[in-house]
């Protein structure tokens, strides 16, 4: 046989053995690989056959996903319960405030008409009172005799201070005139004098002109004139009409 086909031939078995022992080495490898996943106190390793659950090597934690999940959506929902219940508190404190201001201003509102109304009343009173006070008084009125004419002009001298009663008048006037307005004297010293007495209470002249009452009549027979101006001269020269009991 020729040297270069004995070559060939070798080259063939060489490559034959050479694939026989790749191929034991990698069921080697491969019988190794199963019996290392297989647990330690297993009995049978079986080869050959796939795995029918996943096999987690010895030491290896698995994370719990759906824990993990659960509890970041609890979280969440924490959080929204947490930003809704401050919700809740701010808008029950701005309707709160809103309620106060609103009860404030519904207050002083009914401070102010409380006040308008005081005041309406203090005005209605007191224009009732000035009414009141503007009222013209009914003049008073007196007789017209010796009884009227003494009551009225003692109501003068009472209002002008000037000291006097009834009865001071009264006997003076009778002792004097008898109650004769127009009654005048024309024989006394006055008389002779160019000066008589005149009147209820006999005043002369110039007598009558310094003691003249101011508001009463200047006609020295006019009853109330001449009985004020003789009482006001009497007050002057004895203190009262009262201490008079004869001609002065």
């Amino acid at each position: 046989m020729p040297k270069n086909i004995l070559s060939r031939a070798h080259s063939r078995t060489l490559t034959k053995q050479r694939k026989i022992a790749v191929a034991g080495v990698a069921a080697l490898g491969t019988a190794a690989l199963a019996f290392s996943a297989a647990p330690s106190n297993a009995d049978t390793v079986t080869t050959g056959a796939p795995a029918t659950a996943p096999q987690v090597a010895t030491g290896t934690v698995l994370k719990n996903v759906k824990g993990t999940v659960t509890g970041r959506l609890a979280a969440e929902n924490v959080k929204l319960d947490t930003i809704a219940a401050q919700k809740k508190a701010a808008d029950a404190a701005v309707a709160k405030k809103a309620a106060d201001a609103a009860a404030k201003k519904a207050a002083a509102a009914a401070a102010v008409k409380k006040a308008a109304q005081q005041h309406a009343v203090q005005q209605a009173a007191a224009r009732s009172t000035q009414r009141l006070q503007i009222q013209p008084v009914a003049a008073k009125t007196y007789a017209n005799n010796l009884d009227g004419w003494i009551r009225q002009a003692l109501d003068i001298m009472k209002a002008k201070g000037i000291p006097g009663s009834y009865h001071g008048l009264h006997k003076n006037i009778m002792r004097e005139s008898s109650g004769n307005p127009m009654a005048i004297n024309n024989w006394d010293i006055n008389a002779i004098n160019g000066i008589p007495s005149k009147g209820l209470l006999q005043v002369i002249p110039p007598t009558f002109s310094a003691y003249h009452v101011p508001g009463t009549s200047w006609n020295i027979y006019d009853p109330v004139a001449n009985i004020t101006a003789a009482a006001n001269y009497a007050a002057d020269k004895y203190g009262s009409i009262d201490n008079v009991n004869s001609a002065y």
